[in-house]
């Protein structure tokens, strides 16, 4: 599936329109995507209304780090996993204030797949202080850019989502 800018950007702005209709703003955590989502998601003058902060925790260390996922979690479970997006999200709920958080985490490719989680596994989650943390994973067909427009897309269509739910 291709995914174009004009439709992560409208896919952005509509989320957008509902956060600020909620009076919410969103934290991203992102690890395979490399900071798009946030990108996406600021691209609109007036984004400060709805964007609380991004972390980009490419490394395990910066996962540690930033938003204090364990190293056991890391040895257990891997970067590509439930338990890690759970605590990404959890770590940038903490980090930044916001109402809301997403995040992402997988194997964007062209190499760094194995057999259990194979190139286009990417983990999602997302949180909120007064809702249950939900997490998904999708496998994704595709070149490296290809994984990465349709991880976005999901991680912003999943914050709206998770918001009506």
């Amino acid at each position: 599936m291709t995914i174009s800018d004009q439709q992560l950007a409208d896919a952005g702005a509509d989320l957008g329109a509902q956060l600020v209709s909620r009076g919410m703003t969103i934290a991203t955590a992102e690890s395979c995507t490399g900071g798009w989502l946030a990108k996406v998601l600021t691209d609109r003058a007036g984004s400060s209304a709805y964007v609380a902060g991004g972390l980009v925790t490419y490394s395990n260390r910066a996962k540690q780090l930033l938003l204090g996922v364990t190293e056991l979690t890391l040895q257990q479970h891997g970067a590509v996993s439930e338990q890690v997006v759970r605590d990404m999200v959890a770590g940038a709920l903490r980090a930044t204030g916001a109402e809301v958080a997403v995040a992402i985490s997988g194997v964007a490719g062209p190499g760094g797949g194995s057999a259990e989680k194979p190139v286009g596994t990417v983990w999602f989650a997302w949180g909120a202080h007064c809702k249950d943390t939900v997490a998904r994973h999708r496998r994704f067909e595709g070149d490296r850019e290809a994984v990465r427009r349709q991880a976005v897309m999901v991680a912003l269509q999943g914050v709206s989502d998770f918001l009506d739910s």
